[in-house]
């Protein structure tokens, strides 16, 4: 008997001829039109919790564990774990779960050494809101040259970041619904920037929650429903065996170095804006620990469940050669397609909107980072010092507005090159601030200067490297953290020790860890 969300292989076949086309009563359309109405719904619930500046961009610190825990998740996991995940294990077999593997290691690492020690040092060193703050405030940055350096940073490669977003978004909607490129990019662009724009943070978290639960429904059912497509696992191990022989082979034919730079993915962690945000809105140190367990519990489950649709389609699409053509075009379509062609329409709107999900919940803090940077690190500390909180709540709109159109016009060529640095911006991210954020929360010794050459140095190094060295094959990031771990350290011992201002306040910060965990 077959489950009532799985269609027969002849629907199957057809859905495959004919494309995916919808008409205006479809289910897949209306599933979809109702997923991004609730966002913003939930957008203008935020609106009216939120009072002022602090409730804009970190929610008032009031995120309880389960939010902190699910928004972390899902500001992370992009539409990389839907699309580009699946797609590397369908094309090369288990020897792409490495990254998988590292990124479970760093994320593991990040929650339980860096996540409550922030939101106590962030909190002690002045309130602050953004990280460019938090670096000002905890070296004492008198003439605020880290705080232009970092906010400079973080707009860069958010930048790029977010046009990448747009056009996972754009092309979603232009395969699903049929629809010019140009089109598809304004609808989804639209539907994230409303909900951003009209409750910040805490629509952005509260959508993230939904988001990452759509997303771990979606990555569960779809390999156990291909597997239950097969009349027993023999055949699927004989399907597998056929098409890619090596597929379970874990090692497959990777090198020192490539699984060294596979694993080093979870070195990013570190120094993610987007992510280290969430922590510094969490309530308090305490909720900490069972957001951890919470985050790494959904993480681990969602890229399992990456890993599982990648490495099942090779055996379905082996079985079903003539619905595999898409596929074979564009590896990165497989959870798509097996999406499209074994679900009925209602259930392939839900699991399908779970990879809009993905790309719009990290679009959507990329974009009130951005705003939250330009908004309090460039426009009160420069221009407005005695800025109202109502007046700041609607400068980060407008700039949340000025982004979103920059990155518009950024993902308007989706050949542009500009799309091709986003696979070193996590790398620059993890570089740049990593060591730089791990050593100001654990070293008092650390100074102004070092924290400067630290940030420039793990920048540049990613740059550099990937122009000049990428044929080594070695990750850009592990170069970029070693070398702006040393330039902290080398630069601070030359230097004269920071002010018993600053180190008080380090040893303040720590203290109230200490005592609350």
């Amino acid at each position: 008997m077959k489950l009532p969300i799985v269609i027969s292989s002849s629907q199957a076949l057809r859905n495959s001829k004919n494309g995916y086309r919808m008409s205006s009563l479809d289910p897949t359309l209306i599933t979809f039109l109702f997923y991004i109405f609730a966002m913003i719904a939930i957008g203008l619930m935020a609106y009216r919790a939120t009072s002022n500046f602090s409730d804009y961009i970190l929610g008032g610190r009031r995120l309880g564990s389960f939010v902190t825990a699910l928004s972390a998740g899902a500001s992370d996991m992009s539409g990389w774990l839907l699309m580009g995940l699946p797609g590397a294990i369908y094309l090369s077999g288990l020897s792409e779960m490495w990254i998988a593997i590292g990124l479970i290691i760093g994320a593991w690492l990040n929650w339980l050494l860096v996540a409550g020690r922030l939101r106590v040092h962030t909190e002690v060193q002045n309130n602050a809101l953004t990280l460019p703050d938090y670096f000002s405030n905890r070296f004492n940055d008198q003439k605020k040259i880290l705080r232009i350096v970092s906010a400079f940073v973080i707009l860069i490669f958010f930048a790029i970041y977010c046009a990448s977003g747009m056009v996972a978004g754009a092309r979603l909607f232009e395969s699903m619904f049929g629809i010019s490129y140009s089109t598809a990019l304004w609808i989804s662009a639209v539907a994230t920037i409303s909900y951003v724009f009209i409750g910040g943070f805490l629509a952005v978290s509260w959508t993230d929650t939904i988001q990452a639960g759509l997303m771990i429904f979606a990555l569960l059912l779809t390999p156990l429903v291909v597997i239950l497509s097969f009349s027993d696992l023999s055949q699927i191990s004989i399907a597998l065996d056929a098409a890619r022989p090596h597929a379970t082979d874990v090692l497959g034919n990777l090198s020192f170095v490539a699984i060294i730079s596979l694993l080093a993915w979870g070195l990013g962690y570190f120094g993610q804006p987007h992510i280290l945000v969430r922590f510094m809105a969490a309530d308090s140190v305490t909720s900490i620990p069972n957001a951890r367990r919470i985050g790494m519990t959904w993480m681990i489950l969602c890229l399992g469940g990456a890993v599982a649709a990648g490495f099942f389609g090779i055996a379905y699409f082996q079985q079903h050669p003539e619905l595999a053509a898409v596929v074979n075009a564009n590896p990165e379509t497989v959870f798509m397609e097996l999406t499209k062609i074994l679900f009925n329409p209602w259930v392939a709107g839900i699991v399908l909107a779970a990879i809009l999900a993905a790309v719009m919940s990290t679009l959507s803090c990329q974009l009130l980072v951005c705003s939250s940077t330009l908004t309090e690190d460039f426009y009160k500390a420069f221009l407005r010092k005695n800025a109202s909180q109502k007046e700041l709540v609607w400068v980060g709109r407008l700039m949340v507005l000025a982004i979103a159109l920059l990155a518009i016009y950024m993902a308007g060529n989706p050949e542009s090159k500009v799309l091709g640095l986003v696979a070193y911006a996590w790398a620059g991210f993890g570089a740049a601030f990593g060591p730089l954020i791990i050593l100001s929360l654990f070293w008092k010794r650390m100074t102004l200067n070092g924290a400067l050459a630290g940030m420039v140095v793990g920048a540049v190094m990613v740059i550099v490297w990937k122009n000049v060295w990428g044929d080594t094959g070695l990750y850009e990031i592990v170069p970029g953290f070693i070398c702006s771990l040393i330039a902290i350290v080398v630069v601070s011992l030359m230097g004269k020790a920071p002010s018993k201002d600053v180190t008080d306040r380090f040893e303040q910060a720590d203290q109230l860890y200490k005592d609350s965990v």
